[in-house]
């Protein structure tokens, strides 16, 4: 089985609806995935938008989520740790937790939803990290990668 994440609000390639964006209630959308590797010892997530006018904006890190974790549901809280023990880090909205599809007026950007299966049951580090120190740690350790995308425009 392929490792794949999907959302019961989009679509890949479809649109995110807004109240998944800044324009409405800004809560982040439901994700499920399947197929991870067996060796998987926890996930990271990281959501960007590549078409922002400033280069990439990053919208979302979750990291040190459970091997176990199979989904998300809509509406994760925004704090820098969660009970689970997973983490936030600071997005390019110099915020923790999701920050929802907000580009300036234009053609619709591309929002990505990057999940990484890793062998490592922690990254190390503590809430409120950059994406930068994210990526940097999970260098080596990733064993699957999946990835959806949304679209959003005004």
């Amino acid at each position: 089985m392929a490792f794949t994440i999907n959302s019961t609000a989009f679509k890949e390639g479809g649109t995110i609806p807004k109240q998944y964006t800044c324009d409405s209630t800004d809560v982040s959308p439901p994700l499920s995935w399947e197929g991870a590797p067996t060796a998987t010892k926890s996930f990271t997530l990281i959501m960007d938008d590549p078409d922002a006018p400033v280069g990439t904006f990053n919208h979302w890190i979750l990291y040190d989520l459970p091997a176990e974790t199979k989904a998300l549901s809509e509406g994760m809280a925004k704090d820098p740790a969660l009970p689970t023990g997973a983490k936030q880090g600071v997005t390019s909205f110099r915020r923790t937790g999701y920050g929802g599809p907000c580009p300036p007026k234009g053609p619709a950007h591309r929002y990505f939803f990057s999940l990484y299966a890793l062998d490592i049951p922690s990254l190390g580090l503590g809430p409120k990290t950059s994406k930068e120190e994210v990526e940097e740690k999970i260098k080596g350790h990733i064993l699957g990668k999946a990835v959806i995308m949304g679209r959003y425009g005004r």
